[in-house]
Formats: structure tokens, C-alpha cells, sequence
């Protein structure tokens, strides 16, 4: 049985999409997953891990206002992330993640296990929120923020195209 990376391949090919992605909270495992899949560079276009705020400035044109108001953990930035690679790329559909992996970094407004991801296309966008466990170990809150994220994939690719 083909798993959802397998399965987000197979539906990128057969409707003729091309995805890129960039990643902050985690750190390229989303493109390490997309690219496990053999014959995947005939979809994806290019993946970035845009980990600081001078990254997401400089690579993405996530305006620095929008850092200071909202901050890298929000909303408003994992939505500019994609709309800027969007830009930069071109590619039909274009996937952010931006968030708190812990065990540091949290606060009360922002705790650890917060993560926003955008899929974006020229069509519709749509930002996602999830709140894991804070007691998670870093490396497994970044591979559930990574399998949250492709199940939103493949979920968007088969209510929108």
C-alpha cells in the first residue's frame, strides 16, 4: 500500500501540478519526505528551509512589518512564507511551515507544539493551526507537524484541483 507522500505524487503527476515548499519549524523533514519518493523532481520545483527572520525576509519578501506585528510564529507569516514562494517559484502550489518545536522558545500566547502551515495556489489558500503536546521531544513534534501538513496536502489536492 503506497503512503501519503507516495500517494500526494501520484496525484501531483496525474493532474500536472508542481509544489515547492519552504519549512522553518521543520527544518526540511516535509521536503525530505516529498523527496523520498522516486521520480519526484517531475513535480517538485524547489524547497527552501527558511529557518531565521532575515531568511524569510530575504529569500521569501515576508515583509519585516509583518514579523514585528505578528511575529515568525503566526499566521500572517507562514501565509506571506508561501505567497513569497509562490512568487519566487511559480509552482502551482506552494507549502509553508512555521512554528515552535521546543523544548525552549515557548510562551503563553505562543507555547511549544504551536505550528501554522499554508498551502498556496493562485486559486485558494488555506493556513492551518495545530497545538501539539508540549512535552513531545523535538524531533517527534517535528515529524507529527510534518505528517499534519501532507495529510493537509493531500486533502487539498483532492477538494481543490
Amino acid at each position: 500500500m503506497a503512503n501519503l507522500e507516495e500517494k500526494i505524487g501520484k496525484l501531483l503527476i496525474a493532474k500536472g501540478l508542481k509544489v515547492s515548499v519552504t519549512e522553518s519549524c521543520t527544518g526540511g523533514l516535509l521536503s525530505s519526505k516529498l523527496t523520498d519518493v522516486s521520480g519526484s523532481s517531475a513535480y517538485i520545483t524547489l524547497n527552501l528551509t527558511t529557518y531565521s527572520n532575515e531568511a524569510k525576509m530575504k529569500m521569501l519578501g515576508v515583509p519585516a512589518k509583518i514579523l514585528e506585528k505578528y511575529g515568525a510564529v503566526s499566521e500572517e507569516c507562514a501565509f506571506n512564507m508561501a505567497k513569497g514562494l509562490y512568487s519566487l517559484t511559480g509552482s502551482d502550489i506552494c507549502i509553508s511551515t512555521t512554528g515552535i518545536a521546543g523544548p525552549t522558545g515557548g510562551s503563553a500566547e505562543k507555547p511549544i507544539g504551536l505550528m501554522y502551515s499554508t498551502i498556496y495556489s493562485d486559486k485558494i489558500h488555506k493556513t492551518c493551526k495545530i497545538t501539539l503536546n508540549p512535552d513531545l521531544p523535538r524531533v517527534e513534534m517535528k515529524i507529527k507537524f510534518t505528517e499534519n501538513v501532507l495529510e493537509n496536502l493531500y486533502n487539498f489536492l483532492n477538494d481543490n484541483f
